[in-house]
């Protein structure tokens, strides 16, 4: 089980990501956009530049749904390794077969 605090701190950053994606969107556009002039392009850098840094979705982290573990995840599942071999062998999830052959 992963301590809480690291659980927490990535639910925190997931709210933050939220709160704060249209907002950063438009300003990459004006950054992107090869049309907008020079005041606009640091206006909009510098906007960026003052939003919260964990409101970047580069700084979350997939964790483990279950045990909230940050490494061995399978996005197709959202749990880590561990989990999915005890629930695999539990038959907890569908299609999913141990391999013979």
């Amino acid at each position: 089980m992963a301590k809480k605090s690291s659980i927490e701190r990535n639910k925190r950053r997931v709210r933050l990501n939220q709160k704060y994606a249209e907002k950063r969107k438009e300003l990459k556009a004006k950054i992107a956009n090869p049309e907008t002039s020079d005041e606009e392009f640091f206006a909009a850098q510098r906007a960026l530049a003052l939003l919260p840094r964990n409101s970047s979705p580069v700084r979350l982290h997939n964790r483990c749904s279950v045990t909230g573990r940050a490494r061995g995840y399978y996005r197709k599942f959202g749990i880590s390794r561990l989990v999915f071999r005890e629930f695999a062998l539990k038959g907890w999830l569908p299609g999913v077969t141990k391999a013979s052959w």
